[in-house]
């Protein structure tokens, strides 16, 4: 995330930016507050360190105009004053400053300060993203919320089971595993463009209707990438787009939409292609029946070092009572009246299936 440092005097600016550089920020600069305004307006900044006292444009006036603004994400205000008083603190405040910090500043301070500002435009961004667009993909299926439920605590534990692996430790943090269960039910945010009579189709797709279907990948990462242009520094949507375009890739390279192979895949791709395939083959869709954890367990065992990621498998099968509980948990209501009518003899382990199914059942996973 961009930090945009504004300040008239140069001695004061350059302080303020070398103290957020050496702790890993990009810092942009402006000399008073036309020339911030005309920054923030380019939209490449959601947080201002600003000095409230300046030329032309002073950081009060400064705050006021962007907060007059209609359009443009939010902004943080961090308000730089050697006045401190509580009526000046006021001022600022109703001219929509989030938080003061005195000069001459601390630096722990200041870091604490922008740090808090920069988890407030976070969430506000994240929180709001991921509500429009899950709620988006909800409308085109009723039942898909306990879907995305289902998937998003497998993709979480997939990601702790991985996380405690060494061969993991420059990709997985816990930042990428709360972004992986976060992010992960926009995975199919694609399929809102994916004609009813291809989407809800009661058996095989034909190959011009797969083709079709498949383009839910690129359609969804198109509509990801549109809001990342908007928030560059927001790693979610980063995730998300990922998660999008490469949860149909294949291991081999024999997947869509790049035909991508190996770790060229994004990581959240190939955990994502695990729990997303868990949940098809364990639950009923309208081209078919659910099948047991026995069955699915068998069909990713067989797909893996094809469609799967070795060793995401080797974590599957690391958690697969885990994964069997939060099946349970999010069961869906129609499935569990089904299989208690049919004595639990739904997705009976004698069903046969190959992994080359997976894909002409039809309907993208």
């Amino acid at each position: 995330m961009n930090v945009l440092v504004v300040d008239d005097e140069a001695v004061a600016r350059n302080a303020v930016a070398h103290v957020l550089r050496n702790a890993g920020w990009e810092v942009s600069t402006a000399c008073n507050g036309i020339e911030a305004l005309e920054v923030i307006e380019s939209g490449h900044c959601q947080l201002v360190v600003c000095d409230r006292e300046m030329p032309l444009m002073d950081g009060i006036e400064l705050c006021h105009a962007v907060r007059q603004r209609r359009t443009g994400g939010y902004v943080y205000f961090l308000m730089l004053t050697s006045h401190d008083s509580p009526k000046d603190m006021i001022q600022g405040l109703g001219a929509g400053a989030d938080d003061y910090i005195a000069k001459p500043f601390n630096p722990g301070e200041l870091l604490m300060r922008v740090n808090t500002g920069r988890r407030i435009v976070a969430l506000e961004t994240r929180d709001l993203a991921v509500f429009m667009m899950a709620k988006l993909a909800e409308s085109r299926d009723p039942d898909s919320g306990e879907h995305l439920e289902r998937v998003r605590n497998y993709a979480r534990s997939l990601a702790q089971q991985l996380y405690k692996k060494q061969e993991f430790a420059s990709e997985l943090d816990q930042c990428f595993i709360d972004l992986i269960y976060e992010t992960s039910p926009l995975h199919d945010i694609g399929k809102v463009a994916i004609p009813d009579n291809i989407l809800l189709k009661p058996g095989k797709l034909s190959d011009a209707e797969f083709g079709i279907m498949s383009g839910h990948t690129v359609e969804g990462a198109k509509t990801l990438q549109a809001a990342l242009d908007q928030y560059p520094n927001a790693r979610f949507l980063q995730m998300a787009r990922d998660i999008a375009i490469s949860h149909h890739e294949k291991f081999d390279g024999t997947g869509y939409p790049h035909g991508l192979a190996g770790e060229a895949i994004p990581l959240c791709g190939r955990i994502v292609a695990v729990a997303d395939v868990y949940d098809a083959l364990t639950s009923k869709r309208v081209y078919k029946d659910a099948y047991s954890h026995d069955v699915a367990k068998a069909i990713i065992v067989e797909g893996a070092g094809q469609h799967f990621d070795p060793r995401v498998v080797d974590a599957f099968l690391e958690l697969e009572s885990n994964f069997q509980t939060i099946r349970s948990r999010f069961a869906d209501r129609l499935e569990v009246e089904s299989c208690e009518e049919s004595s639990g003899l739904v997705g009976s382990p004698s069903v046969t299936w190959s992994p080359v199914e997976t894909q002409s059942c039809g309907h993208g996973w």
